[in-house]
């Protein structure tokens, strides 16, 4: 294969696993997906990705089940750097009011990668969020929704800021999704870092 498609291909390799790795709870595999002072940006989280990880393994040796299903990539590659889209559905088994639940989320990976020393390794990792929707586990269960926090988030990820809200956490009420000015915000700080600015977007 020529240059670019190893590259293109050692990315791919790395964003597979980040989810099976973070997945399976193998954090020490994990971290090695990130390079150092690398970000995450989630609905739930938005920090150092060495904290992220912190609270992850928590989650996890709590007994929470998050699952991460991969689709097709599109990869660009500007010299040293990379912006990689990944198609992606979050899978999240959740309580709410006492009801189990499965938080589905579809949307896209958007990860800002850096080749170090060899090593192509994520810089800043952003989600964008195109739909969502959630059922109780039991379907004879009957979940009741408040309609006002409901629609106070872009439909994109709703109902997962929904139980997220509801188990203390604080989520982003502005986060990309399918469309929008925050999505057009992405792709620019995406075709900037590329250029050579840093990796960043708030």
């Amino acid at each position: 294969m020529n240059d670019d498609l190893t590259d293109k291909f050692r990315i791919r390799e790395t964003v597979e696993n980040w989810v099976i790795w973070r997945d399976s709870g193998n954090w020490e595999r994990f971290r090695t997906v990130w390079h150092e002072g690398a970000r995450m940006h989630s609905t739930w989280f938005r920090g150092p990705a060495e904290e992220f990880i912190a609270h992850a393994s928590q989650s996890w040796g709590k007994g929470g089940i998050s699952c991460h299903f991969l689709g097709g990539s599109s990869i660009e590659i500007s010299g040293m750097r990379a912006i990689a889209q990944t198609k992606k559905r979050i899978d999240s088994r959740q309580k709410l009011d006492g009801i189990a639940c499965d938080v589905v989320c579809t949307g896209r990976f958007y990860q800002f990668f850096e080749q170090r020393d060899g090593r192509w390794a994520v810089v800043l990792h952003q989600g964008i969020y195109e739909k969502d929707r959630i059922d109780p586990v039991d379907p004879a269960a009957k979940l009741t929704l408040d309609p006002e926090l409901l629609a106070s988030y872009p439909e994109g990820y709703r109902h997962l800021a929904y139980v997220q809200t509801k188990a203390g956490f604080k989520v982003k009420p502005d986060l990309p999704g399918l469309r929008g000015a925050a999505v057009e915000r992405l792709y620019a700080a995406g075709a900037a870092f590329l250029a050579g600015a840093r990796a960043e977007f708030e």
